[in-house]
């Protein structure tokens, strides 16, 4: 989505959460450690995932920890989410966003791509790069789906919609076609500038989402040397 005033600090804040991610794996280790610690997912996005507008504690990546957790599953999900991010900036970020111990990312970027009408041979790209960074480390991916704006034509449309599935298909990893469906123009779970899930909009997202997040996870398990 737009860029916001707050991307610095919500980068210093990550790189920090990072560090402390990297000290903390390196303080527990060995089997019993691997049993006891949750598996940790990154959500790397944009304001879509950091929850931008809302309270804390009600965005995308702690009400989705929520969600798995009520359902039996042993997570924590990191919000990597930085408002006005595009995939170049997320590209650009991404080895200290994921740290090396997380098991699984969730990859919700090209939003701001299509708001701000980048070439789609830009936005495929960075979106391959990130993704086959991410599964040569042998990190399971999920990738969020984002649709263009209509009004930027039926070329751009046409160029931009399949990126997402077709960068999925060629590393294996997993689809959710459209992050925001069920949540897109539908002005009741929206905040007020038409573009960001509201608190229940965010729920429609975690409802919509979470059987593909569970089957993310049962690819991660399958993968336990």
């Amino acid at each position: 989505m737009p860029m916001f005033p707050s991307r610095r600090a919500a980068i210093r804040t990550l790189a920090g959460l990072a560090g402390a991610l990297a000290a903390l794996a390196a303080s527990s280790s060995g089997p019993a450690a691997a049993e006891t610690k949750p598996i940790r997912i990154v959500a790397l996005g944009d304001s879509l995932t950091a929850g931008y507008g809302l309270p804390k504690g009600l965005g995308f990546a702690p009400r989705l920890e929520a969600a798995l957790r009520a359902a039996g599953h042993h997570v924590e999900v990191i919000d990597a989410g930085v408002s006005g991010d595009t995939t170049d900036m997320g590209l650009a970020r991404l080895d200290w966003s994921v740290p090396a111990e997380a098991r699984a990312v969730i990859v919700e970027l090209g939003a701001n791509d299509a708001l701000r009408g980048l070439p789609p041979a830009e936005t495929r790209r960075n979106l391959d790069e990130i993704v086959g960074r991410l599964t040569a480390r042998g990190q399971k991916v999920l990738i969020a789906g984002m649709l263009a704006p209509r009004n930027l034509g039926e070329a751009h449309v046409a160029a931009f919609d399949p990126i997402f599935a077709e960068v999925a298909e060629r590393h294996g990893a997993l689809l959710y076609p459209f992050f925001l469906d069920g949540v897109a123009l539908e002005a009741k779970l929206l905040l007020p500038d038409g573009l960001h899930p509201s608190a229940a909009g965010v729920e429609v997202i975690v409802s919509r989402i979470l059987p593909s997040v569970r089957e993310l996870l049962a690819r991660v398990e399958a993968a336990r040397p």
